[in-house]
């Protein structure tokens, strides 16, 4: 059974960092794509930053390039998400995602959420003072 199980979210105030955790269980991440996501009330959910299994490339919405950065602990078998400078507009309900497509294999991962077939529960990030 594939499972991702996200971690660390928590309330912060504007400025702040926090380090969200994706940990995985049935699959080893280093072999999908994986991809994390936000939704805040009322919005769509959108594609924050992604880790391809190709080299490790990274990909990230504009808005969050140099605050946000994604990374991989194959050992733990866990992928991470730095947020620093933390805005309210930041604040959202965060899911990690993979994809286990044959095409993920060759190709920088995408932002686009019909692209990931595989969802944690989320963890709620708020970002207020």
């Amino acid at each position: 059974q594939l499972q991702l199980v996200e971690s660390g979210g928590g309330l912060v105030q504007p400025g702040g960092s926090l380090r969200l955790s994706c940990a995985a269980s049935g699959f080893t991440l280093d072999s999908y794509a994986i991809g994390w996501f936000r939704q805040a009330p009322g919005k769509e959910r959108e594609g924050v930053s992604c880790i391809s299994t190709s080299a490790g490339s990274t990909n990230y919405l504009d808005s969050v390039k140099g605050r946000f950065t994604i990374s991989r602990d194959n050992a733990k078998n866990t992928v991470y998400l730095q947020m620093n400078s933390l805005r309210p507009e930041d604040t959202a309900v965060y899911y990690c995602a993979a994809d286990t497509s044959v095409l993920q294999m060759f190709r920088l991962c995408k932002l686009t959420r019909n692209d990931y077939n595989y969802w944690g529960q989320g963890t709620q990030v708020t970002v207020s003072s």
